[in-house]
């Protein structure tokens, strides 16, 4: 059996309960010490309001990162760009289209 002495670890930041939000992984160091490495959360991607299927074109990124991106990572150059899926926006272009013809 190992006889090494097993180096333990402390969180770096003041949260000291096992969260979503403190989540990490043990790292070591170039000088051969053992740190916890702080993991981000995963960003889940931005959905369409209609349908919820997952809009292509749009960044997956937190909240934070979000409002720092430049207008064409958070946005398609459409009409409901970033909000809808383009298979809605066309259903909802089509069923404009039906209303003003009945009228």
């Amino acid at each position: 059996p190992s006889t090494a002495m097993v180096q333990r670890l402390q969180y770096k930041r003041r949260l000291s309960y096992n969260t979503k939000s403190n989540l990490t992984r043990a790292v070591k160091t170039p000088g051969g010490k053992l740190t916890w490495l702080y993991i981000k959360k995963q960003a889940s991607p931005p959905k369409c309001g209609d349908c919820g299927s997952v809009l292509r074109g749009v960044k997956a990124v937190r909240p934070k990162e979000f409002a720092k991106l430049c207008k064409r990572k958070k946005r398609v150059t459409r009409v409901y760009g970033g909000s809808r899926c383009a298979s809605c926006v066309k259903s909802r272009i089509v069923r404009a289209f039906l209303i003003e013809e009945q009228k």
